[in-house]
């Protein structure tokens, strides 16, 4: 059986509470605080995480790729690099959300054939992020 060879991500931000609460309100999720490795790691890189709902007991070993928004002195969002896509029910609603709460919409909700339909949207940082569902 082939598995999935993305086993994380890191979505980096400049403004934490903000990132936080658009991702929270357009993936209708709910992020949780990360602990650094260490404190140290922590104090010396000014760091903040906060991940993805992921079942803690298999999160390496179970289908998707879990991740974090992560606040750390010199790694900065912005739009160009790797490109994340999020499944949700309907890319059309989300990336409505997206513009709710702070995003924008890049293109909106289109289709990819037997493979169901996305949508490209910036968020309250200035990465883009692709949102895909069957519907």
């Amino acid at each position: 059986m082939k598995s999935n060879p993305v086993v994380w991500f890191e979505i980096y931000v400049d403004n934490m509470a903000r990132a936080k609460t658009f991702y929270e309100a357009t993936l209708e999720v709910k992020l949780e605080i990360m602990p650094a490795p260490t404190e140290a790691m922590c104090k010396e890189a000014n760091m903040e995480m906060w991940c993805f709902p992921m079942d803690k007991d298999s999160a390496m070993t179970t289908p998707g790729a879990n991740g974090m928004l992560v606040k750390m002195d010199g790694y900065n969002p912005g739009s160009g690099g790797t490109l994340i896509y999020f499944g949700c029910e309907d890319c059309a609603a989300a990336a409505a959300r997206a513009a709710e709460h702070g995003g924008s919409i890049v293109e909106e909700k289109m289709s990819i054939g037997e493979h169901g339909f996305i949508a490209l949207v910036h968020d309250t940082e200035g990465n883009m992020i692709g949102l895909h569902s069957m519907q």
